[in-house]
């Protein structure tokens, strides 16, 4: 499967420069113990089942909102490209691919970008007016995960 074109009606894009060399921003992506620390909004948990970050690898985790519901989230892996990018296609609702990109921009800054990338406007647009603001509160709990990385 190809990742989907990047197209601005049918794409989310956010992303945050981070006080932090790139391999330690990947690497906060790349180990699940750190992962499931800052993956999704605030006040989310997770528990993951499979997290096998290799093209066609699972990634099955269930997210523990702070209302006590579940949310289960299962993907394959797309395209791996340590410490560049990583890619992943949603098997459940709502479909999409994600795309995150690591660029470094000097010795300890990090530009982290999340491409959200959907077959439709309507899809995108379906979701749009609140993601943004929930991938921002996943920008957050990454740089408070890396700071605990640092100690």
């Amino acid at each position: 499967m190809q990742l989907l074109p990047l197209t601005p009606d049918c794409t989310i894009i956010s992303s945050r420069i981070l006080d932090a060399h790139v391999d330690l921003v990947y690497r906060a992506f790349e180990d699940p113990e750190h992962l499931k620390n800052w993956w999704g909004p605030h006040g989310f948990t997770n528990t993951f089942n499979d997290f096998d970050l290799q093209v066609g690898g699972q990634w099955n985790l269930i997210m523990h909102g702070p209302d006590g519901a579940n949310y289960t989230n299962e993907s394959v892996f797309l395209i791996v490209d340590k410490p560049h990018r990583v890619a992943w296609y949603r098997l459940t609702n709502p479909l999409f691919h994600m795309l995150i990109t690591f660029d470094e921009l000097q010795e300890h800054k990090t530009k982290v970008t999340f491409y959200m990338i959907f077959e439709t406007a309507k899809e995108c647009e379906a979701i749009r007016y609140y993601v943004v603001d929930k991938n921002e509160e996943n920008f957050d709990r990454l740089e408070e995960e890396l700071k605990k990385m640092t100690i």
